[in-house]
């Protein structure tokens, strides 16, 4: 296996976005831990990713994409009979209605706890990012993501998530608060929005202060729900945040929050009416957060970075950012 620094986890996803009166249909490689190597990569931080393919010709294909950006697929899983798929216009929004999925049975979602020597797979890396997205898809899906925690924990990697909330997801009879926490617990970094960590990990929020609509009062919650989240989760030192409005489709209001042994450091504040694709902005922030750490740099250094690498993707169309190092370092 080809030695690298970062393995990030996941379901391999196509996003269709069709133009029915055209009779066309762009196509694009994603899916949110995909997302965050192919940043990685284009910085230059080496990284793997795994998921889960079937055994033809089209999977191969498929990953080529990812190989040719710079991602090792070397430890990639085979088997099953599908890769998932979902449907979204060009330029919306995941979070928002637009999006349907077409991924079950899957074959990362297949993948039967027992089977697979993770602390083999993880090799020497040194970090290991997943989200919660997997554990969302079904039962098993969720004993995976433990399996795979308790083998980084074993082998002493820094570990991240990103509180992705899905709610066309988690169709499988539990809430994201009965089975997040316990995967978090493995957790040195976790990522989301306020509002993620509320639906995830069951934190305190004032919807009532939150009326206010005026970032003061956002950055004092943050700030609130970081320290609830660092009390509860021991091995987590560090909390990131995201604030992302929008008024239309092409435009955003973005800015972000990190929290680190009880300091907190606030990134600067960027809009925009360009907006060309929101898909993939919140995985880039997370790659920002990732490769600014192992780089080195200081709360602000790290914060400043991810936050102007969320907002560069929102200018790049398809799931994966393709700005460089040196022009995220100009947005800064």
């Amino acid at each position: 296996m080809k030695s690298v620094k970062v393995i990030t986890f996941g379901e391999l996803l196509l996003r269709l976005s069709p133009d029915l009166a055209g009779n066309s249909s762009a196509i694009f490689v994603g899916g949110a831990e995909a997302n965050v190597a192919a940043a990685l990569a284009r910085w230059g931080t080496p990284v793997a990713y795994i998921s889960k393919v079937p055994e033809n010709g089209f999977s191969r294909d498929v990953l080529k994409q990812l190989s040719d950006r710079g991602i090792a697929t070397d430890r990639m899983l085979w088997g099953g009979d599908r890769i998932g798929i979902y449907y979204l216009a060009q330029g919306s929004d995941l979070k928002h209605a637009e999006v349907v999925y077409d991924r079950k049975y899957s074959s990362f979602s297949q993948i039967i706890p027992g089977t697979v020597n993770w602390d083999e797979l993880l090799g020497d890396a040194e970090w290991f990012h997943w989200s919660a997205i997997s554990p969302a898809l079904n039962p098993d899906a969720a004993v995976i993501c433990k399996e795979v925690l308790e083998a980084a924990t074993r082998k002493g990697m820094t570990i991240s998530t990103d509180l992705n909330y899905r709610s066309k997801l988690w169709q499988y009879g539990k809430q994201p608060h009965e089975v997040m926490p316990e995967l978090v617990a493995y957790c040195d970094v976790i990522m989301g929005n306020i509002w993620a960590a509320r639906t995830m990990l069951d934190t305190t929020l004032d919807s009532a202060a939150l009326e206010a609509d005026t970032k003061t009062v956002y950055l004092e919650q943050a700030l609130k729900v970081a320290e609830e989240i660092t009390a509860r989760n021991k091995r987590c030192k560090r909390v990131a945040f995201t604030f992302r409005f929008s008024k239309d489709t092409t435009h955003a209001q973005y800015y972000t929050f990190y929290y680190h042994n009880g300091q907190a450091s606030i990134s600067k504040e960027y809009e925009t009416h360009a907006v060309v694709d929101r898909v993939g902005s919140g995985d880039c922030f997370m790659a920002g957060l990732i490769h600014a750490q192992l780089e080195g740099k200081d709360d602000q250094g790290i914060i400043s970075y991810a936050a102007a690498a969320a907002y560069s993707k929102f200018f790049v169309k398809g799931d994966f950012n393709t700005t460089s190092y040196e022009d995220i370092i100009k947005l800064m």
